[in-house]
C-alpha cells in the first residue's frame, strides 16, 4: 500500500485478531497533565483492517487512517513491524 503524505499514522500492539480482516490495535502515548505537568500514559483501542489475516495478537504493527471501511473500522494495517 502506498504512502500519503497527509494521513495519520500511529503505531501499537494487537491485543485481539478475532474477527476477520479486522484486528484491535492498542495504542499508548504520553500527555502532560496541563495543571500538575506530570506525564500520563493514556491508552486507546482502535479496529483496523487486516485484509490478508496475517496479525496475531502481539504483533507490534503500524496503523494508517483511512476511509470508514465499517461501523467501527476508520485504520488500516500498513506493515507488521514486530511479530510476537
Amino acid at each position: 500500500m502506498s504512502e500519503r503524505p497527509h494521513r495519520k499514522t500511529v503505531s501499537g500492539i494487537v491485543i485481539s485478531d478475532k474477527m476477520d480482516k479486522v484486528v484491535t490495535v492498542q495504542v499508548e502515548a504520553l500527555k502532560k497533565h496541563p495543571l500538575y505537568r506530570k506525564y500520563i500514559r493514556t491508552r486507546k483501542k482502535i479496529k483496523a483492517r487486516d485484509a490478508e489475516n496475517s496479525c496475531k495478537v502481539g504483533d507490534t504493527v503500524k496503523l494508517m487512517e483511512t476511509r470508514p471501511i465499517a461501523k467501527t473500522v476508520r485504520w488500516r494495517v500498513v506493515e507488521i513491524v514486530k511479530k510476537a
